[in-house]
């Protein structure tokens, strides 16, 4: 494709596909976007596959894989079909290349969301991997047309050795595996959408019974059937032309109606027929030239058509040229398929190349990925009127949505009109480097302007006037506009990082030096633009840059039509992450125009859903202590131009950063390093995340099972209040103004779940009960989902309830745990820590009204009453933030609680102390008393039960062959994890082990195994959640029996006490620990 300034405002938009590539790490993306580049002569063929030219990073290509995506714009001549006029169309294919590490799927989410279509990657011999399915559910949810690859075909025939029928029966059964996993993702919909329909109808039916007074009369339409979706439409199937079989490394890529177009003539059969056939349990008859089904072998062993015609050809070229080279085979080959390739490709020594050559020419696998992607993948035009729809009103199901004004008709449309609103949705912000912007760079000078630099040289040296050698050429490309942010060229460094956005545009056209709006995320479409929550989500920007994305290249262009993605300049400082740029018409936002009146161009598309929760915490310093404000401020850059950083600075002043794994935490501080803050920089080591709970101990100890329980405490100590119920602990606030008494107890683990799953649910309960101004009770600090994740290392789970069941739902878990939580509903107080977790505060007084959350929310604020209607201080308030602040830190090491259940059981105030205090004007010390007496008083109640810590566990699956398969046995073991599952793929020797694995212990855990096993294995981490330790902290041998077996020490370190001190340790809390280690040989220890 010829870099023109015009090339992406040309083709109609009905000649534009969008498409992504996505699959598990390893599998072949980069190296087939290489194919593609090179047939648009961006890069040599001889070079494709080898250079990795979308892997523009150092360490990308060190590493050999992909950490960040990138975009290209190919243009494609394309022929006509042989049945229709041969004409050729042009064709701009927008490819976006994606990470397959799961420490990056965050850059696939935010690609997904622009494209259309996707070539999901499956290696052969790997088959299903956790992020093959992981991208296939992405690829679901966005609506995106998949095109399945099956790559690597050579590795069949050169490394696992299958006879082509073998072949034929794996390549079978991989595609019944991909489509299992989609039809999983269809039964899953086809359930909601039941279920939506059943709930639908009933309440229409309960209204029609409000409406008529006779119930008989009461019935639903019987028009109104629920329909059922076909899920024909989303298998893989060779036969349908959205299968392609390729080997990226060696150039060569099919579908089977290639094929069927090769032999249509030569058996006389009907292409459109052929190709029905040529996959799948269908034989040629020897004798009657007739293609028979498997029911009429009738005992004779055929070979399948794919395998006769396809793979046979295939294993005879890879036969004669790489596993038995023959020239005279390679000869008649090469003849046969009527081939041109010049005599000294065939003498080469370089046996890959010429395999390569050969199959270029015969299976060009840049024709074939490029006629599957037109085939398949919708046009813009036609993909948005499927796509928009859900993206504008997610939670209505109907297909069949009608524009309902004209911006909807220009989205539905992908309208590229002047007067055409123009919408684009930035999914991500990135970095580039100042000097690599086109405006910067220099241009390479002309022949011409070679020539009279020289004329004027020579003029110069004639007239004796001096002259520099060298003319400097001019900056910038004749098509770059004019005054590109010029003083911010000027006051940046040469070596200064700009943020650009990287979109897609809709609709209209949009203009360099053009206005627009910034519709931020948070952007509420039924509220006025002029309304105060909006003010702040609807920002001014001017287009200071648009650009076409060339992998590490970018062109500048005056415009961009609809249908394209695109680069923008201008946007840096005003959009963080993600926005929606709205403007009326192609001309852009009038300067006089008022917000109000633009109200029906401004549209909020919405946020990029994140499917990866940073989990890996490093606290950061820079060695030289004055560059501080260069550190805070290339933290703030690398959180823009990374979508799954957070960057926050903690109460205890360190400025932390917040990454999805290792390895992205890694590149994260390369980053800082050499491009945003350009200091020496200290990490410290990874702060993981810990939760705390108690459990009821229970069991006997035994000498025999030591190894595992020994640790588990058997007795637990007597109840720290008397005559009453373990875990009750009576407090007071100074001078005994007011005193409670509380009384904890964990959580039944059918409630605990529950919660667990619905957490978004009951922080949208709680959003919306504080916006429709709920002022009862305590004030909610309701944080943003992000930041909530972000902080605490929470699993968002996807939620088994919508909002307006939830209480319902958590009624009948209640009362299916019996006991005290039967009908408790109505006394749950609050939930914690953060309003949201799996902590319970529960109203348990027995004179009162209870405070109740349900209530509160519902806004009927007439029933509640409180304990302390005589004076003018209600302490319950107080009380709930000494709640909050207990779980958020618990007594272990400081880290959330969760599972823990605290009843209040009595506050009574001392009402004339109280006023006393009120006028000498000391009621501060009273409530602040409250607060830390409550807060005390539920960490004493966790710890009177049996206290234990939650690991963060990463679930880890791993590919390894047999003879290493001890060695990753090993290295799991050493760091505690635990083997879940092993099975072996059929068809190969490798083996595929599932294993947990706490995230403390996994820093090195690749590399590790990658040494051990010759990297041979390498695992893919991904955070799962957190699991008991069941090991009591504070266990000692106490019992005869144990000091016998296990000595005053222990045989071993307690592990749960080894976490929790070291977390006390990095948090300067008291850590109690021996200095004196054995008194029998007596030595002082260094800390």
């Amino acid at each position: 494709m010829g870099s023109t300034g015009t090339s992406m405002e040309a083709p109609d938009p009905a000649n534009v596909r969008i498409i992504t590539t996505l699959g598990h790490v390893d599998h072949g993306k980069t190296t087939l976007m290489d194919a593609l580049l090179a047939a648009n002569n961006i890069i040599s063929h001889r070079m494709a596959g080898k250079l990795r030219f979308l892997d523009s990073r150092e360490d990308e290509q060190e590493r050999g894989i992909t950490m960040e995506s990138s975009a290209v714009s190919l243009k494609f001549q394309v022929m006509g079909r042989s049945d229709e006029e041969r004409s050729s169309k042009t064709y701009i294919v927008n490819m976006i290349d994606t990470p397959g590490h799961v420490d990056f799927s965050s850059e696939v989410s935010t690609a997904s969301r622009l494209c259309d279509g996707a070539l999901v990657l499956v290696d052969v011999v790997e088959g299903v991997c956790t992020q093959t399915i992981a991208v296939l559910r992405q690829a679901w949810e966005d609506s995106l047309r998949p095109i399945l690859v099956i790559n690597k075909m050579d590795r069949l025939i050169t490394e696992l050795k299958l006879a082509p029928i073998e072949a034929y029966q794996h390549l079978s059964r991989l595609i019944e595996q991909v489509n299992a996993v989609m039809g999983s993702f269809f039964a899953s919909e086809m359930m909601e959408d039941d279920l939506r329909w059943r709930e639908e109808r009933d309440r229409r039916l309960a209204e029609k019974k409000d409406q008529l007074a006779d119930e008989a009369e009461a019935a639903v339409d019987d028009a109104d059937e629920f329909k059922e979706k076909d899920d024909q439409d989303i298998y893989f199937a060779p036969e349908r032309g959205n299968v392609v079989f390729a080997s990226a490394i060696d150039g060569w890529g099919f579908r089977v109606g290639k094929f069927a177009q090769l032999y249509s003539a030569k058996l006389g059969f009907k292409e459109a027929n052929l190709r029905r056939i040529l996959w799948g349990d269908f034989y040629l008859d020897p004798k009657t030239k007739k293609v028979i089904s498997h029911k009429h072998l009738r005992g004779r062993t055929l070979k399948p058509l794919f395998v006769q015609f396809v793979l046979e050809n295939i294993w005879a070229v890879y036969d004669a040229v790489v596993m038995n080279p023959n020239t005279e085979k390679v000869t008649k080959i090469v003849t046969a398929l009527n081939l041109k390739i010049l005599p000294r490709d065939l003498r080469s020594k370089d046996s890959r190349q010429l395999l390569s050559t050969i199959f270029t020419q015969w299976l060009s696998l840049s024709t074939c990925i490029i006629q599957a992607t037109i085939d398949v993948v919708p046009s813009p035009p036609i993909a948005q009127a499927v796509r928009i729809p859900k993206m504008l009103y997610p939670n209505i199901f109907d297909k069949s949505i009608q524009p309902k004004n004209k911006l909807e008709k220009d989205l539905f449309t992908s309208n590229f009109a002047p007067d055409a609103v123009v919408v684009a949705f930035v999914s991500k912000m990135f970095a580039v480097a100042a000097k690599e912007l086109p405006e910067n760079k220099k241009r390479p000078m002309t022949a011409d302007e070679l020539r009279q630099g020289a004329r004027e040289a020579k003029e110069a040296r004639d007239n004796s006037v001096p002259v520099s050698e060298t003319p400097e050429p001019p900056l910038a490309t004749p098509g770059s506009p004019p005054d590109v942010g010029l003083e911010e060229m000027l006051d940046a460094p040469e070596e200064s990082e700009i943020i650009l956005g990287f979109a897609r545009l809709y609709s209209g056209t949009i203009r360099t030096g053009t206005t627009i709006y910034c519709v931020l995320p948070k952007y509420n479409s039924s509220l006025p633009p002029n309304h105060s929550y909006n003010i702040a989500h609807l920002v001014p920007a001017k287009v200071e840059g648009l650009y076409v994305m060339m992998g590490r290249e970018l062109i500048p262009v005056e415009s961009v039509r609809a249908g394209n993605t695109f680069a923008i300049r201008g946007l840096a400082g005003k959009v963080y992450r993600n926005a929606t740029l709205c403007a009326p018409q192609s001309i852009g936002v009038p300067e006089s125009a008022d917000p109000v009146q633009l109200q029906d161009c401004l549209i909020n598309i919405g946020g990029v859903t994140r499917t990866v929760s940073p989990i890996v915490r490093v606290a950061l310093e820079p060695v030289i202590p004055s560059d501080m404000p260069k550190l805070v401020a290339g933290m703030k850059l690398l959180a823009q131009a990374d979508p799954c950083v957070e960057t926050f600075q903690q109460q205890t002043g360190e400025h932390v950063i917040l990454t999805a794994g290792e390895l992205h935490l890694e590149r994260c501080l390369k980053d800082l390093r050499e491009r945003f803050a350009r200091v020496e920089i200290q990490a410290s080591k990874p702060i993981v995340p810990f939760r705390e709970t108690a459990v009821k101990a229970q069991g006997l100890y035994s000498p025999m099972h030591r190894l595992v329980t020994h640790f588990l405490r058997i007795d637990m100590a007597p109840p720290k209040t008397q005559n009453a119920p373990r875990g009750t602990i009576e407090g007071a606030s100074s001078q005994n103004l007011v005193t409670f008494s509380i009384r904890s107890a964990p959580v039944p683990d059918v409630i605990l779940q529950f919660l667990l799953h619905n957490l978004t649910t009951l922080r949208a309960l709680q959003q919306d009960g504080q916006t429709d101004g709920d002022t009862s009770g305590s004030t909610v600090d309701i944080v943003s989902e992000s930041e909530l994740v972000g902080i605490q290392g929470d699993v968002l789970h996807t939620p088994s309830v919508s909002a307006n069941q939830f209480w319902n739902a958590l009624e009948e878990k209640c009362n299916e745990a019996g006991g005290e939580w039967v009908n408790i509903c109505d006394r749950i107080w609050s939930f914690g820590p953060r309003h949201a977790g799996g902590c319970v505060l529960i109203d348990y007084r027995k004179d009162t009204t209870p405070l109740s959350l349900k209530r509160r929310l519902s806004r009927n604020k007439s029933a509640q009453s409180t304990d302390t209607s005589d004076n003018d201080v209600d302490f319950t308030g107080y009380v709930e933030t000494g709640f909050q602040l207990a779980t958020f830190q618990g007594p272990l090491c400081a880290e959330p609680v969760e599972g823990m259940a605290y009843f209040v059981e009595s506050i009574d105030v001392n009402a004339d102390g109280v006023q006393k205090e009120i006028v000498q004007n000391r009621l501060s010390q009273v409530t602040g008393s409250v607060i830390s007496a409550v807060r005390d008083a539920c960490r004493n109640g966790l710890l009177d039960w049996s206290p234990r810590l939650m690991l963060a566990m990463y679930s880890c699956d791993i590919q390894a062959s047999t003879d290493v398969l001890g060695k990753v046995y090993g290295v799991v073991a050493k760091r505690r994890g635990r083997i879940v599952a092993e099975e072996m793929k059929e068809g190969t020797t490798f083996f595929t082990v599932s294993a947990l694995l706490p995230v403390v212990e996994s820093f090195g855990f690749a590399d590790d195994i990658r040494k051990r096993t010759s990297g041979a294995a390498s695992p893919q981490l991904i955070f799962s959640g957190y699991e008991l330790l069941d090991q009591d902290p504070f266990w000692i041998p106490t019992t005869e029996e144990e000091l016998e077996d296990l000595g005053e020490k222990a045989d071993r370190d307690n592990i749960a006490k080894g976490y929790m001190d070291s977390v006390r340790e990095r948090k300067g809390m008291f850590v109690d620990r021996k200095i004196v280690q054995f008194a029998e040989k007596q030595r002082t220890l260094k800390r």
